[in-house]
């Protein structure tokens, strides 16, 4: 069978429907949502994704939609700069193949770009999955039960597919010891365009960013354990404001705007790391597998790399879909334990612990302005390790992107 179920259409869902249509197979995207989902935060996008975004013909309207951020400033209590570097040293090290933009923004782009050749289910999730020698049978919540050669789990951190299958997330979870949480408003000021601000207290960090628009977005990130996660929107905003409410630069604005905002995205900083990725006709790829945490910055490229290289090793195998998922792993677990490393040495950057923590990472960032320093701090966790390989796609016509 060439049928495909895919479960998820934030990143990777949508990114391997594209090569999976491209390599001859029938795939079916399922969303719990009953629309794509929009605003939430925005990625920094760069490297190797950067490249297969140029593949899949994604890459002039991601610069368009995009941001390009030249600053990243920490200001005090009073809102005065205390350390700041430009971004030009992340272009030079990407060599200019980098771009900001909305998670959201990202997602909607790569499902437009097979929408309508592909069925996708809105609305539904699974609920089931008993596996047969030659199939997959899939029951969903709200559609009648189907039959699929392959299931793959593209639906995050908190993967339905990966609990049915492999066991519940506290299995595979690795907290990192932080929260974080966004929403969006409009007619926010000030404003400081194409400039990331940033304002810390010992174990808490508020950024703004500048939308179009006339939108602002807001990021908190903060020291939490797990039982500390609260479950509904209400008590996620009464522990905003119990962390925030003394703070100084424009907390109590941000605040303000929290009380009035029915869209807050509210998630704990944790990792998923498992022995194996497949299990029998079922995989998963991007968060699902091996999530990276959101302060890692690169969680959307890996999730688009990782759906890349499963659907080549889908084409490449020729149905053999045991030989193609133990490929799809070799390729990846070197790369993706690379940057799994760096995410944990990174995410206590954004919300240092003590005030000396603070007072050491704003050094670090003024450092940066030393030429070739930036370089040689972020190079290793910026730089990629690994080239996209080269597959031949079956399924394509004269119309679709090759690899050679």
């Amino acid at each position: 069978m060439r049928s495909v179920l895919i479960s998820g259409a934030g990143i990777a869902g949508p990114t391997l429907a594209y090569w999976l249509k491209v390599a001859g197979y029938k795939p079916t995207l399922v969303e719990r949502a009953p629309v794509l989902r929009h605003g939430g935060y925005v990625i920094d996008f760069w490297g190797l994704g950067y490249d297969l975004a140029k593949r899949m013909g994604l890459l002039d309207e991601m610069n368009r939609i995009g941001y390009h951020v030249r600053e990243m400033r920490i200001v005090n209590d009073q809102g005065r700069s205390v350390a700041r570097f430009g971004t030009d040293v992340l272009s030079d090290l990407t060599a200019g193949r980098y771009v900001t933009l909305g998670r959201s923004d990202l997602s909607r782009l790569l499902f437009e770009k097979s929408n309508g050749q592909i069925e996708s289910i809105f609305g539904d999730t699974i609920v089931c999955l008993e596996e047969q020698p030659d199939f997959v049978r899939v029951q969903f919540e709200h559609a009648r039960e189907r039959r699929f050669g392959l299931v793959i789990g593209a639906d995050g951190l908190h993967s339905r597919v990966r609990s049915l299958v492999f066991g519940p997330q506290a299995r595979f979870e690795q907290h990192l010891g932080y929260a974080v949480a966004a929403f969006e408003v409009p007619g926010y000021r000030p404003r400081d365009e194409n400039v990331y601000c940033m304002y810390g207290q010992p174990g808490r960090m508020l950024g703004r960013f500048t939308l179009r628009n006339n939108r602002t977005l807001f990021l908190f990130v903060f020291v939490a354990t797990t039982e500390q996660m609260p479950g509904t929107i209400d008590e996620q905003k009464a522990l905003l404001r119990d962390l925030y409410r003394y703070g100084g630069w424009e907390c109590t604005k941000v605040l303000y705007e929290l009380d009035r905002t029915d869209e807050l995205y509210f998630d704990s900083v944790s990792q998923i790391r498992m022995p194996h990725w497949s299990r029998g006709r079922i995989a998963l790829v991007g968060d699902a597998a091996f999530c990276v945490s959101l302060l890692a910055g690169q969680g959307s490229v890996l999730a688009m790399i990782s759906s890349y290289v499963l659907a080549g090793e889908l084409a490449a195998a020729c149905g053999d879909h045991q030989r193609a998922f133990t490929r799809y792993e070799t390729l990846l677990r070197t790369y993706i334990a690379g940057k799994q490393l760096a995410a944990e040495r990174f995410a206590g950057a954004f919300a240092p612990k003590t005030r000396l923590g603070l007072s050491f990472r704003n050094l670090v960032v003024k450092a940066f302005a030393f030429p070739g320093l930036a370089s040689l701090v972020l190079g290793r966790d910026i730089a990629d390790s690994m080239e996209l390989p080269q597959y031949r796609w079956p399924g394509a016509t004269s119309r679709e992107p090759l690899d050679s």
